[in-house]
């Protein structure tokens, strides 16, 4: 039986992946590729980027507190450098919000689940993106971040869904494990047309893909 309801990550599968700002800002300054995310990702909850993300830190404190980390790490990385890439490379992607609305057409509830931060670029992309879905939740507005179950479970909610009838898609294993566990259906997004194809099966709707 389909899906009643489908979940967007948006970075790396509505929008172009910030993974590879970050590996790109690696190379140039010859650090190996993925370290900068894995200390993201050790910090956890207590860290820098997620405290941003829950709506924690400004920015001018987010820099303060993420370059401190880095530095104790050994790295001289600079979070405002890393702000500037992101706000220049993470643009729209024409097949996804395509699919967004061949769902809605055809009577499926469709929602946005993003980690995100306060900044003029990301309200701006938020608000392009906001009319395309029924249900639009953003970490820093609701002061939660995946991948903790109680931000999955409020987007079942907004959308009248059991987690069990509703499909979630990101690009991060560990975000997809969360949504897993309380009974959704799962895509991870590598290849977005492979993807698609995927939630074409899932959902019974013709993505295009």
């Amino acid at each position: 039986m389909p899906v009643d309801a489908v979940i967007f990550d948006l970075g790396g599968v509505v929008l172009d992946s910030p993974l590879a700002v970050f590996i790109e800002y690696e190379r140039e300054l010859g650090i190996e590729p993925k370290t900068i995310n894995r200390h993201i990702s050790a910090a956890g909850a207590a860290g820098a980027w997620s405290k941003l993300e829950r709506g924690e830190l400004s920015m001018a404190e987010f820099y303060l507190a993420f370059d401190s980390e880095m530095a104790a790490h050994g790295l001289s990385v600079s979070g405002a450098a890393i702000m500037e890439r992101l706000s220049s490379r993470t643009a729209v992607r024409p097949q996804a919000v395509q699919a967004i609305r061949r769902l809605r057409t055809a009577g499926r509830k469709v929602a946005a689940l993003t980690n995100n931060w306060v900044s003029a670029d990301q309200n701006s992309k938020m608000d392009v993106l906001r009319s395309e879905f029924d249900v639009f939740i953003e970490s820093t507005r609701v002061g939660l971040r995946k991948p903790d179950p109680r931000i999955y479970q409020l987007a079942c909610r907004e959308l009248g869904v059991e987690p069990a009838r509703a499909a979630f898609l990101d690009d991060i294993g560990a975000n997809l494990k969360a949504a897993r566990e309380l009974g959704m259906a799962t895509i991870k997004v590598v290849s977005l047309p492979d993807a698609l194809r995927e939630l074409s099966a899932l959902s019974g709707v013709d993505l295009g893909a």
